[in-house]
């Protein structure tokens, strides 16, 4: 069975799981790497407990009835009942009548919390709370109080909620999570199951974790065997000194339960997102105006890399910052506001992080150069506004005209082809018109309807052009050449090498 990712919290009734007793508290001493087992955890959670609640989000829609009324004769004794019916719904306890007299249904979601600051402020993940607009946060002592939505971030998965108490609450500090270690004990507490403040431990399995989610490109994640199920999400994840060092948001399991493998937001990551909620109630993160992919082998040849490193700039944003900073697509950023850039992953992170009109120095690789340039920085909610309202300029399409090179068939764009391949305006390049199979070009995807817009960083408007290029990179000794190949399924172009042997 194929593993899932679980971030839903969402249920309305108890379910059976198997519960697994851990106890344990740290040992006083020894060297860090022969230090036993904890004996108890009971005072660490104790000293914790209080702060950590539960979280309660409901939503009320509006329900959209579609069921056929019963045709009954005039003065039937049943018109009563089936009018009452029909107009309150069944099960009509708990619900109500929306706008227009339509009923509405509430659905619910519990999730975990925990509290920061004493005068009420509450960490949570997005998705717990979700669109909900009724959100009550529970303490371990059974007070219920209703939460306003201070602000939400849905590509790191945070939230932060604000309740107003009569007395000061219990709250945790968040612990520096760089400082810990793979081995480290950890200790999560939450509401698996609606299963409220529930203890589980276990250890740091690994850091830095990338998990296929969408909030992936902007986070790396703690990793933790510590029991993490439904519910759990928005918990805290504790270091042996009672801090929180991560905040618990998935796990990655075969059945939807626990299987050890479960993924926290690191502190020291969410902790300037939560400054930013708490000031603004919404997320300012810097933006450089890139489309980017990874470098693999073939492309890092092309480029003289020597090995695959750095992100590929596959396009630029014609409002973004980067564009009149002078960087192009085709350039490989290395570096970053002087931190190295590995893959491609790490780039849409360190530029997230760093502050909204700040002037940054960007290291990247040009035709075999090293250059740097200098970009201020934008703000990544305001690009991608500009991203949904932009549209681009139409063109010309070319004379029609076919060749054979790289296993593929290709032909100028005509009026025809892009009626046929769903080819846009103001697309520019050379036509796949067929791809001949058990070559590369049908290994790296490239199918027919893909238009070929460079070869080796130079545009290609027909395809006497493209083998042209393709013959001079031959006569170079090149190995390889790299093709800025848009498809028609995608938005976004891609860079793909191909070899020329």
């Amino acid at each position: 069975m194929a593993l899932r990712l679980v971030q839903s919290v969402r249920h309305t009734a108890l379910a059976a799981a198997a519960v697994a007793l851990l106890a344990g508290t740290p040992l006083a001493s020894g060297p860090a790497f022969a230090r036993s087992a904890p004996e108890s955890f009971a005072d660490l959670a104790e000293s914790v407990i209080g702060a950590v609640v539960n979280i309660s989000a409901a939503t009320t829609v509006s329900e959209q009835r579609n069921v056929p009324l019963p045709q009954l004769p005039p003065g039937s004794p049943f018109q009563e009942f089936f009018d009452e019916f029909f107009n309150r719904g069944p099960g009509q306890q708990g619900q109500g009548q929306g706008e227009g007299n339509r009923p509405q249904r509430r659905s619910s979601s519990l999730g975990s919390g925990f509290v920061i600051d004493e005068s009420g402020i509450v960490i949570t993940n997005n998705h717990v709370i979700g669109e909900a607009n009724d959100v009550t946060v529970i303490f371990s002592d059974g007070r219920k109080l209703k939460a306003e939505v201070v602000g939400k971030d849905p590509k790191v998965d945070l939230a932060v909620l604000r309740v107003k108490s009569d007395k000061p609450l219990k709250a945790v500090k968040f612990g520096d999570s760089d400082k810990s270690r793979i081995g480290d004990w950890v200790m999560a507490i939450g509401n698996p199951f609606g299963l409220g403040g529930t203890v589980t431990a276990g250890i740091i399995s690994a850091r830095n974790r990338d998990i296929p989610a969408e909030q992936s490109s902007y986070a790396q994640y703690i990793q933790t065997d510590a029991s993490i199920n439904k519910g759990n999400s928005g918990g805290p994840l504790f270091n042996m000194n009672g801090e929180v060092i991560g905040i618990n948001t998935a796990i990655l399991s075969p059945t939807g339960g626990s299987v050890g493998i479960g993924f926290a937001v690191p502190a020291t990551m969410a902790k300037p997102i939560i400054d930013q909620l708490l000031q603004f109630g919404e997320t300012r993160r810097g933006w450089l105006g890139v489309r980017i992919q990874n470098v693999d082998e073939g492309i890092a040849e092309s480029l003289g890399l020597g090995r695959p490193r750095g992100a590929l700039v596959a396009g630029i944003d014609e409002k973004g910052p980067a564009k009149p900073a002078g960087i192009e697509a085709g350039d490989v950023i290395l570096k970053f506001d002087g931190t190295e850039v590995k893959d491609s992953r790490d780039l849409p992170r360190i530029v997230g992080q760093a502050p909204v009109g700040k002037d940054v120095e960007v290291l990247i690789m040009r035709k075999g150069k090293e250059i740097t340039r200098t970009v201020k920085l934008g703000r990544l909610e305001d690009g991608e506004k500009l991203a949904k309202a932009s549209t681009g300029p139409a063109a010309e399409p070319e004379k029609p005209a076919i060749k054979k090179a790289l296993g593929m068939e290709m032909s100028s764009i005509t009026d025809d082809l892009r009626k046929r391949f769903n080819i846009k305006e103001n697309v520019k390049g050379v036509v796949v018109t067929r791809v001949e199979p058990n070559t590369q070009a049908a290994d790296k995807r490239i199918a027919m309807g893909d238009v070929i817009l460079e070869v080796q960083q130079e545009p290609v408007s027909n395809p006497d052009a493209m083998t042209r290029r393709i013959d001079a990179l031959k006569k170079e000794g090149r190995k390889s050449a790299l093709l800025l190949v848009m498809s028609a399924q995608s938005e976004h172009p891609r860079f793909v090498s191909l070899g020329l042997e």
